[in-house]
């Protein structure tokens, strides 16, 4: 297995009722497969790591594997842990978390039995001193993983990227970027920032995230980026969903404005993440902040397409390419 790009966040059970098509009952998901997708349009293979517990369909590793996803990095630790989680929409860009009967009832679905006592996760802010049950741990690294050319952190909680950061960074890995979780992406949590971006290749926060890290300090979104790679890290990107993406370069101060590739929406599920994946695999082979991202757009471009972690590794041979040629003559430098 080629060890140069690693993901690591979270893996999920889905329950998802997207904007258009058939619901997707009890499916691979989660932030991980989303983002290695998005890498696996561009490369051959990735790494994944990973925690789940007993009851995680062990099958599902096998499919991993057979999509060019090493799952070495999965540990499965003793007990069940519930990591069901269920979405629908309710158009386009709007969706909820809870109350699946309700929804399923409204749509005239029958209930699925695999989401029988279903609780909706809590939205709450992070702790500093508490790691999440599912999040991976230092010592879950494989050896092999610490000579990867690249690794990219998934929304996790603060404590675990403030510590798998600076460890895959001291164990030789010279690309490491971070797409943020949303509970420490608040006012609250600036100054923990400015250690946790120290030597950080690139921070990918949505608007949303971003906007909500600044409140009441600022409104200019290059100011948030400016500020932001003040703090050591060398690429800001902040993802604006429909809108494209703006790129910040902290070495030149060069800034990038790139719309978002006009495709088809059928389901926005996972497209930040897809977004990541791309991205890293664009800057692992080209070190280029503008290519990496234009990569990224282009491989949300067609997650958005259809629905499911893997919808985007059926797209057809060279049009990835193609769209890549085409968003090339949109990108404007601010």
């Amino acid at each position: 297995m080629n060890y140069s790009l690693v993901f690591v966040g979270q893996l999920r059970r889905q329950y998802l009722i997207p904007p258009e098509g058939r619901p997707l009952l009890d499916v691979p998901g989660g932030n991980l497969l989303y983002a290695a997708s998005g890498a696996r349009q561009w490369v051959d293979s990735v790494c994944l790591m990973a925690h789940v517990g007993e009851n995680y369909p062990h099958d599902w590793l096998k499919l991993f594997q057979q999509k060019g996803m090493d799952p070495t990095g999965i540990k499965i630790i003793p007990g069940p842990i519930d990591l069901r989680t269920f979405m629908v929409y309710t158009d386009m860009q709007s969706f909820q978390r809870t109350n699946p009967v309700s929804h399923f009832v409204r749509l005239g679905l029958p209930f699925p039995k695999g989401l029988l006592g279903y609780q909706a996760p809590r939205s709450e802010q992070d702790s500093r001193i508490h790691i999440n049950l599912d999040s991976p741990k230092l010592s879950d690294i494989p050896s092999d993983y610490l000579v990867a050319k690249a690794v990219h952190l998934a929304p996790l909680d603060l404590l675990t990227h403030s510590q798998l950061a600076p460890a895959f960074r001291h164990g030789g890995v010279p690309i490491v970027t971070i797409d943020p979780g949303p509970s420490y992406m608040n006012a609250n949590y600036i100054d923990d920032l400015r250690s946790l971006l120290q030597g950080v290749t690139a921070f990918l926060p949505s608007e949303e995230e971003i906007r909500s890290l600044f409140w009441g300090r600022t409104n200019d979104l290059w100011e948030m980026a400016t500020m932001l790679a003040s703090f050591g890290c060398e690429i800001i990107v902040i993802k604006r969903g429909g809108r494209g993406q703006f790129v910040y370069e902290r070495a030149t101060g060069k800034k990038w404005e790139i719309p978002a590739y006009p495709s088809r929406l059928v389901d926005p599920t996972g497209a930040g993440d897809v977004f990541c994946g791309g991205f890293l695999a664009g800057y692992a082979a080209t070190l280029d902040p503008l290519q990496a991202a234009m990569q990224g757009n282009i491989s949300a471009s067609f997650s958005i397409e259809g629905s499911g972690a893997f919808y985007i590794l059926d797209s057809m041979p060279g049009l990835a390419q193609a769209r890549l040629q085409s968003l090339s003559n949109l990108i404007r430098q601010v």
